[in-house]
């Protein structure tokens, strides 16, 4: 569920401060919780909360570009935010992640 994205951008991190495997949430103002997830494939950003009931995606067990739900195990593509099966039925809101130098930069989607 990819929204249009809003012209701030935010540093949140040196790319030192998130190693692969590795996840950071942020609170940008105006938006639920953000979480940043380092994959082999790169960083990719989602809303932090699952859409099938509120519990932490960061939290959550990462296997390539997917994340599973800590709670019931509903699970997410992180490049798309699809939900790739049941309890959740909806997506996750994505958001775009750009590495400059050697700074993360977040680029919140526009709140749905």
């Amino acid at each position: 569920m990819t929204a249009p994205h809003s012209t701030a951008t935010l540093l949140v991190a040196r790319l030192a401060d998130l190693p692969p495997g590795g996840v950071l949430t942020v609170n940008p103002p105006g938006l639920p919780p953000i979480s940043i997830f380092h994959t082999e494939a790169g960083l990719f950003a989602v809303d932090d909360t699952c859409t099938h009931q509120d519990a932490s995606l960061a939290d959550g067990w990462v296997e390539g570009c997917t994340v599973e739900c800590p709670l019931h195990e509903s699970c997410f593509d992180l490049r798309t935010g699809a939900a790739s099966g049941p309890p959740a039925k909806r997506p996750v809101r994505t958001h775009r992640v750009e590495v400059r130098g050697d700074e993360i930069h977040l680029l919140p989607s526009a709140a749905s």
